[in-house]
């Protein structure tokens, strides 16, 4: 069966831009590149797809960018990082692990759940939850393989999970999801404050942490499913 001339291929550059966009996606779980971090995957793949892109296809594109957004979350990563390199994670887990050895032994996974359900889903209220996981994950690693806690890897992971997604709802700049929705919708003449979003979003927000710290305590706690 021949090909039609409606399957032939007019633009071999658009092909190209897809097959580097295809390429980059493969780098970021390839195996084989472990050692290739996601930025530079991304700067590699926004360098080649710029040299094909036409110049008057260009600056439209570039006007369309939030680049308020974009310079908001960098901003943001940086000011993790900073607060990792001055000890603040360390800070967390030795609280944390303190808070812990304090009640019986038969008692700490459901309290090691709750603080970590309760104090992620609060703080990615207020911190991006993407930089927060990255902060939390070494502070859940220091918990797991802690000699004295003695605790479960998987239920930590599980209380992680629900409390920095679940907090991301309480308000404007919890995700960064809604960052960028509120961006768009400003530019259609939706303005939406950090107090509407804050009325609305945080006592849902509230509601989602208790149903999920409830969840986790009939799992891990009651039924010991881990």
């Amino acid at each position: 069966m021949g090909i039609t001339a409606n399957l032939l291929i007019r633009r071999s550059s658009l092909l190209s831009s897809r097959c580097i966009l295809a390429d980059s996606f493969i780098m970021t779980w390839h195996p084989y590149l472990d050692r290739v971090s996601l930025g530079w995957t991304a700067l590699l793949g926004a360098l080649l797809l710029l040299t094909l892109a036409d110049r008057e296809d260009l600056e439209p594109v570039l006007h369309r960018i939030e680049w308020s957004t974009l310079l908001f979350f960098a901003a943001l990563f940086v000011l993790m990082e900073a607060l990792s390199k001055l000890g603040l994670i360390g800070y967390i887990g030795g609280w944390t692990e303190a808070l812990i050895l304090r009640v019986d032994e038969s008692d700490r996974l459901a309290v090691a759940l709750i603080i970590m359900v309760w104090v992620s889903g609060i703080t990615s209220a207020f911190v991006d939850n993407v930089p927060l996981t990255t902060m939390m994950v070494r502070v859940v690693t220091s918990l797991g393989t802690h000699p004295t806690l003695n605790l479960p890897m998987e239920p930590l992971i599980w209380a992680l999970s629900f409390g920095v997604c679940l907090g991301g709802n309480g308000t404007l700049i919890g995700a960064s999801s809604n960052v960028v929705c509120v961006g768009l919708a400003e530019q259609h003449g939706y303005k939406i404050t950090f107090m509407q979003f804050f009325k609305i979003g945080f006592p849902v927000m509230i509601g989602h942490l208790v149903v999920a710290t409830a969840y986790l305590l009939l799992c891990h706690c009651v039924f010991t499913w881990h």
